[in-house]
Parts: C-alpha cells; structure tokens; sequence
C-alpha cells in the first residue's frame, strides 16, 4: 500500500512538474523592443487601430507603423516617460526601425487578408486581437523553439486561436461562403 502511494505521488509531482516547467522549456520569451502603450493613444491620442496599422492601397495590411509614422507626433517627447525618451533617442531620431516581434506571424503557405476580414466583413481588431487597445505595455513575445511560431497560435487571454482549425470554425459560424466552392471553404481561399 505504502509503495503505491509513493507511485502515485512521484508520479503527481512529476507531472506537476511538467505541466509548470514544459512551457519554460519549450517557449522562448523575450520583450518587445519599445516598451509600447496602446492604452495611451488610444485614450489619450484619440487613435484608433487603423491610423497606425493600416490596410494599404492594393488591400495588403501594413503591419507595425514606420518609425516615419511614430515620428509625425513624437519628434520631441510628448509626455514624460523614460519609454518614450528611450523611443525617441534609440529610433525616431536616428530613423531606425523597430524589430517588432510578430504575434500573429503565419506559415508561408497562408495567406490571410485583413482587408476581407476588416473591410468586407466588418470585423473589429477586438475580434481576433483581443483587448490590446487595453495595454499599458506590451506582452512578452513567446516563441516554440521548435515550430518558430508564435505561442498565440493557441489563442487566449481574450483572444481565438490562429491554428486552421481556429479560422474554419469561425467561418463555419459566421456562415462564410466562397465563390469557388459554393455553399463550402476552399482550401485556395486561404492556403497558396
């Protein structure tokens, strides 16, 4: 009896000790290279998604805003923050790009329009991206050492998942319908 308690344990305590230590292992976090807050331009600034992350010309999305973007209003501090000073000092005055470290960064044999989702659809960045709108500062960027990937592909913390699974469910109930393929999703809709 004694025995079998003690199986029971080690074998509790090693998996405790696997569910705590497998993503430390498995997971690369490392911070964002701006010290960023969402929550200040959109409530102090009045900004919305889109004046920083646009939808360009052709429909492609734009992704992070340009240093020539940032700069436009914060070629001087417009506040106190030893952030912004840092921002200002280490990019916009030396007209450096940021390397921002992509959340949502697909496989090469996807292609995902932001256009169709934010412009046909109507879909707000909430949707998918969560409250970011919310953020005084920016989530650690945590990368599967393995895949390259980012961990939001699991979804969480407010936001859907990335996985295929994950989009098909979502057009499954939005009831999204192709031309291709009609009454169903083709597999050309969003694989290259």
């Amino acid at each position: 009896m004694k025995r079998n308690i003690l199986i029971v344990a080690g074998l509790a305590a090693g998996l405790g000790a696997g569910w705590a230590g497998f993503p430390r292992a498995i997971y690369n976090s490392r911070p964002q290279p701006v010290d960023f807050s969402h929550k200040i331009h959109i409530d102090k600034a009045g900004a919305k998604c889109e004046d920083c992350h646009a939808i360009r010309e052709d429909g492609s999305f734009a992704g992070f805003p340009t240093v020539e973007q940032c700069g436009a209003c914060h070629a001087a501090p417009m506040g106190t923050s030893a952030a912004e000073k840092k921002f200002i000092d280490a990019y916009v005055t030396p007209h450096k790009e940021p390397v921002w470290l992509a959340y949502a960064r697909q496989p090469e044999n996807v292609y995902f329009s932001h256009a169709t989702h934010v412009k046909r659809a109507q879909l707000k960045c909430e949707v998918c991206h969560g409250n970011e709108g919310s953020a005084d500062h920016p989530r650690p960027f945590e990368q599967d050492r393995v895949s390259g990937y980012s961990r939001d592909i699991w979804g969480g913390q407010g936001r859907p998942g990335m996985k295929m699974s994950d989009c098909v469910d979502c057009h499954r109930r939005s009831a999204v319908k192709n031309a291709t393929a009609v009454g169903d999703l083709s597999c050309l809709d969003c694989h290259k």
